[in-house]
C-alpha cells in the first residue's frame, strides 16, 4: 500500500515538474516574440547593405563597441555613490542631491552617446534603409517605455 501511495506521490511531482517547465518555456517564448528586433539584425539582416556600408558600419561599431563601457561603468559607479549617499544620509542630504546630479550626468552622457552613435550609423544608410532604421529606433523606444 506505501509502495502505491510512493508512485502516486512521484508521478504528481513529476506532472507538476513537467507543467511548470512547459509555463516557463511558454513564456519565455513569448517574451521572445514579444521583443523588437534589435537594432543590430534590423541593420545586418533587413537592409541589405552593400559591401562598403558593411565595412563603415563594422567600423561605427567597433568605435561605440570601446567607448560604451566606460559609459556604463561611470552609471554603475554613479548608482552606487547614490547608494552610498542614501545609505548614510537621514534624508535628502546635499551629499544626496551630490550623488543624484552625478547619477543623472553619467545617464545623460550614455543616451547622449548612444543618440549620436544611432545617427552616425544611419548617415551610412541609403533613404529607403534610414527609412526602416528609423521606424525600427521609434518602434524600440516606444515599447521601452510601456
Amino acid at each position: 500500500m506505501r509502495s502505491r501511495w510512493m508512485s502516486i506521490v512521484i508521478r504528481a511531482i513529476r506532472g507538476a515538474l513537467a507543467r511548470a517547465a512547459a509555463t516557463w518555456a511558454s513564456a519565455s517564448w513569448i517574451m521572445r516574440e514579444r521583443q523588437p528586433p534589435s537594432l543590430h539584425s534590423v541593420v545586418h539582416d533587413r537592409l541589405d547593405l552593400s559591401a562598403e556600408q558593411d565595412r563603415r558600419l563594422d567600423a561605427i561599431e567597433a568605435r561605440f563597441a570601446t567607448r560604451r563601457p566606460a559609459l556604463e561603468a561611470e552609471v554603475r559607479a554613479a548608482n552606487r555613490e547614490l547608494a552610498a549617499a542614501i545609505a548614510a544620509s537621514d534624508g535628502d542630504t546635499s551629499q544626496v542631491q551630490a550623488a543624484v546630479d552625478h547619477f543623472h550626468a553619467a545617464m545623460g552622457d550614455l543616451q547622449k552617446a548612444t543618440i549620436t552613435h544611432v545617427f552616425e550609423m544611419r548617415s551610412v544608410l541609403t533613404p529607403a534603409q534610414a527609412a526602416v532604421f528609423d521606424e525600427a529606433v521609434v518602434d524600440a523606444l516606444r515599447s521601452d517605455a510601456g
